[in-house]
């Protein structure tokens, strides 16, 4: 379908700031850059807190959102986006009050390292510490440490996917749901989606690359906690919801990594907004189908957390 009329207003009013691409500048400017573009407020939360949390190499900030209600709450542990190089707890300040508000979970919000400054696998273990912090110090956040979920949006959902495979791996902690919201899961500039949509809405395929290029080394390409799709098997997996954009470059390897988990056993649900572009997610205040995506979202949450943890937590 064309292009929504939201989007297109949107898109023009990004346009209208004249910012350079991201891959044009230097990581500082494109952080700088980043923070200059529109992004809808989140929903109003009881609490608000930044703390800092030990981390694989140092301390790791993280901000952490409340709902209203007495707790203890589910926990959902979540990874911004902006490609591992730009992104910030502000940035993502909207989607964690909505998931928050919409999820009724306590969220902890994940100020990773940032690359190139820091490679894989830095941001992902920083990802690791902080959603193990969360569930070992549950009730210093009024959290309820048998009901997680993990989630993020781009860069960010490819690191949720990735401690879904970790916590396989490591023996734990069990998760209800991995959000993964148009997730980079695979390393391919070959997918339909990336020839029809290299350019002109917002995320483009030159970007990508350099994105990739400044996350990980060669040595890295096929580990599956940097590219999902390599993962050898996605059996025993936890519950995902796979959320993409018609128009947006990461489409095909966000709905082929939906199809491996279900065709692995995984409950999945996958699910395309059509119309729209990459970063709809954050964009609810101004294009409606961004709302339906974080009420989807909000209803996989309140779901999982129903289905998992103790039998008083789903009282």
């Amino acid at each position: 379908m064309p292009l929504d009329p939201q989007v297109i207003k949107v898109m023009e009013q990004a346009a209208a700031l004249g910012l350079p691409a991201p891959h044009t500048v230097s990581p500082a400017e494109a952080r700088v850059n980043a923070k200059k573009r529109p992004r809808s407020p989140g929903a109003e939360v009881a609490k608000v807190e930044d703390r800092t949390i030990p981390g694989p190499d140092s301390d790791v900030s993280v901000r952490i959102y409340t709902p209203e209600g007495d707790g203890p709450f589910p926990i959902l542990a979540w990874f911004h986006g902006g490609g591992w190089v730009v992104g910030d707890l502000e940035s993502a300040d909207g989607a964690a009050r909505n998931m928050c508000a919409g999820g009724q979970c306590v969220v902890i919000s994940v100020d990773y390292r940032l690359a190139p400054d820091t490679k894989f696998p830095g941001p992902a273990e920083d990802c690791w510490a902080a959603t193990t912090w969360a569930v070992n110090n549950a009730a210093s956040i009024n959290g309820d440490p048998t009901r997680l979920a993990v989630g993020g949006d781009s860069a960010g959902g490819n690191l949720a996917a990735a401690m879904a495979l970790m916590a396989a791996d490591r023996g734990g902690p069990e998760i209800a749901l991995q959000l993964l919201v148009y997730p980079v899961t695979d390393l391919d500039y070959n997918t339909v989606s990336y020839g029809d949509n290299a350019e002109g809405y917002s995320l483009t395929k030159v970007t990508m690359q350099y994105y990739w290029d400044q996350y990980i080394d060669a040595e890295h390409a096929a580990n599956p906690y940097a590219v999902p799709m390599r993962a050898k098997s996605l059996a025993g997996q936890p519950p995902a919801l796979v959320i993409t954009a018609e128009f947006d470059p990461l489409r095909d390897e966000g709905e082929a990594y939906a199809k491996r988990l279900q065709e692995a056993g995984v409950a999945t649900t996958s699910t395309r907004y059509d119309g729209v572009i990459h970063g709809f997610f954050s964009m609810g205040a101004f294009v409606d189908k961004g709302q339906q995506a974080v009420d989807e979202a909000s209803a996989a949450l309140r779901n999982a957390f129903a289905r998992s943890g103790s039998p008083s937590a789903a009282d």
